[in-house]
């Protein structure tokens, strides 16, 4: 069975998370912080994007992203691409650094963005 197509459009805001494969950690040192940091900006700059907040946990990180154009998909592409094979050279690994797809949930501006609950 095919995997369900992502929604992209212009605009959207949307929560994504990834984690570490098997839930081990992602980030070992605080040079892996930096590296995907620098990742992350490039693939803002390179899709358009606008990352409203961003979390860097040691096994998963969630992010707060608005695209500018439909770009979801090549930008998280470029990011759970490049981000493991900097991790992976850096700690002379191989193999998964990501557990599957990314998770990726459209957020209505409007109702979830303003919502505060005390």
């Amino acid at each position: 069975m095919a995997r369900p197509l992502r929604l992209q459009f212009p605009g959207a805001v949307y929560h994504v998370t990834s984690r570490g494969n098997a839930r081990q950690p992602i980030f070992l040192a605080d040079d892996d912080r930096q590296t995907f940091c620098q990742v992350l900006a490039q693939g803002v700059s390179r899709s358009a994007w606008r990352c409203h907040a961003d979390c860097l946990m040691d096994t998963h990180y969630p992010r707060l992203i608005e695209t500018l154009d439909a770009t979801l998909a090549r930008g998280m592409r470029h990011l759970n691409g490049r981000y493991p094979q900097h991790f992976n050279v850096r700690h002379h690994r191989v193999g998964h650094v990501l557990q599957g797809r990314y998770h990726a949930v459209v957020v209505e501006k409007e109702t979830h963005l303003l919502d505060r609950k005390t």
